[in-house]
């Protein structure tokens, strides 16, 4: 079976759901300000400008933005404004719709001869009389359109809502990227665009309809948008487990070695009998913030990342204290519990191919220093915007020849095939255990520990209770092998392949 499949129906249903809804709340705020614009050019001028506007702005990004705008809005107000999942997607997505309704809307008023308005004019019909039963009726064919187009848009941007927290088909896409499981990324990709294609088809026959003035063809647009609904919505039912329980919730980040512990977690609890679901693809500060929000009740942090991110310091302290000081301050700002320290660090590094490193006589990262300003570095996604780089660069004086930022698995390639001279690499990387690299020492100590945490929601005593016997149980070389099984270019394994394994060789396995 392929790699996804099982989760397709959930992933399809909410995709299908978000997309609607967005499009749905796109058209309440779109149709009142296109019935306004006729012989008010100001406000067609201003409306399609901050429309224009916005549109420029990447999805991915108008996604990200409203995470903020609504945990600010939460402070002003005190009012319990979800600042993850459905609602900033829900909004980025409405707005992202606006523009093609806008200009199918106002282009099709526009498009009305004016001869037809005089000759309603003319036979006594008022303003409002000719906008709803003369012009109107021209235009639909021309607003369909622009439903079609905000249609296809929104069902494609909505993989995106995958990065603040909302189910979709995106989570597929996501996982099988960084998993080079190129099958899995197929199935994600193809289920969006059947999905778009199917949604384009049946607008495409109610437009037809209404341009040609039949309902036969708008009535086949209708009842496949139906089928669809009921489809996707009952495929989604028949797979959903039988118990009515609430699943818990494991979230993970963006990498081979959280899905691999969200697997092994879930495989646990599942033999325990409670039903759980894992919510990949999370952003590093949205999956913490989600976790304290509620809306995952499971994940995998870091001590160093939770140091900077969660408490918003920047000082090196050690491990030991490091550790104290996270369990309270997590537990008394957040009411997030520590519920296991897994017994291996993830620690930030720099990373270079071991004949270079021999060649150039680097060793640590002060050697590096010396011949930086020649050589170009490639980093994981958000690193350069984090407080270790700027530690680092501190410290040691690092300047580099260009700096580009590749997804985890994509860095290891461009070190691999000269595209870069340094990567940012992690200590349980599994390409480690399969690549002739070799990690340059923090000679200075500029960065912090970053031992790997289970964390659980408020609320969650119970399953901290359930994993507090993960504590030290995992060493570095079993996760590095673990992480490699399902990263290596060949022979690869899934997540919960490597997950068994994992739990087998620490004993874990129940």
């Amino acid at each position: 079976m392929i790699a996804g499949w099982e989760t397709l129906p959930s992933a399809l249903a909410a995709h299908l759901a978000i997309s609607a809804a967005a499009l749905a709340l796109a058209l309440l705020v779109a149709t009142p300000l296109v019935l306004l614009m006729p012989g008010r050019p100001w406000l067609r001028r201003t409306v399609m400008g901050l429309a224009s506007v916005v549109q420029t702005v990447p999805a991915l990004a108008l996604l990200a933005l409203f995470f903020p705008l609504l945990v600010l809005l939460r402070n002003l107000t005190g009012l319990p404004v979800p600042s993850l999942g459905l609602l900033p997607s829900l909004l980025a997505l409405a707005l992202y719709a606006l523009l093609p309704l806008l200009r199918g809307g106002a282009g099709g008023l526009a498009a009305v001869p004016d001869s037809v308005r005089d000759a309603a004019r003319a036979i006594g019909m008022s303003a409002s009389q000719r906008l709803f039963h003369v012009e109107l009726s021209l235009a639909a064919p021309v607003v369909m359109g622009g439903v079609r187009t905000a249609a296809v848009w929104t069902i494609g941007a909505a993989t995106l809502a995958t990065m603040v927290g909302q189910e979709s088909l995106g989570d597929l896409i996501f996982a099988g990227l960084q998993l080079q499981d190129w099958q899995q990324v197929l199935l994600g990709c193809v289920a969006a665009a059947a999905l778009a294609l199917i949604v384009d088809g049946a607008l495409g026959w109610c437009q037809r309809g209404i341009a040609e003035r039949r309902w036969a063809p708008a009535a086949k647009g209708l009842v496949l948008l139906g089928l669809l609904a009921v489809g996707v919505t009952g495929w989604w039912l028949h797979s959903r487990p039988a118990t009515q329980v609430r699943p818990v919730l494991i979230g993970t980040k963006t990498f081979s070695e959280q899905y691999i512990l969200a697997e092994l977690i879930a495989a646990d609890l599942r033999a325990a009998g409670q039903p759980t679901g894992v919510r990949s693809g999370l952003g590093s500060g949205i999956a913490f913030q989600s976790l304290a929000a509620g809306g995952i009740d499971i994940s995998i942090d870091y001590t160093g990342t939770l140091w900077t991110q969660a408490l918003g310091r920047s000082d090196v302290v050690p491990r030991a204290d490091m550790l104290r000081i996270l369990t309270e301050q997590l537990k008394s700002r957040y009411g997030v519990t520590v519920a296991a320290r897994l017994g291996f660090e993830n620690a930030y590094a720099l990373a270079m191919r071991r004949a270079d490193a021999e060649r150039l006589g680097v060793r640590s990262i002060s050697d590096l220093a010396r011949v930086s300003a020649k050589l170009k570095l490639a980093t994981d996604l958000e690193f350069l915007s984090r407080a270790e780089w700027m530690a680092m660069r501190s410290a040691y004086g690092l300047e580099f020849a260009s700096m580009r930022a590749f997804t985890p698995v994509l860095m290891v390639a461009a070190l691999k095939d000269g595209a870069a001279d340094v990567i940012t690499a992690y200590s349980s990387d599994g390409a480690l255990a399969g690549a002739d690299f070799v990690l340059l020492t923090d000679d200075r100590g500029a960065l912090p520990a970053y031992d790997a945490l289970l964390l659980v929601a408020p609320g969650r005593d119970d399953l901290a209770r359930r994993l507090a016997r993960y504590d030290g149980r995992i060493s570095v070389d079993a996760m590095r092998i673990a992480n490699w099984q399902a990263d290596r270019p060949t022979s690869k394994r899934s997540p919960a392949e490597a997950a068994r394994w994992l739990a087998t060789e620490t004993g874990l396995q129940r």
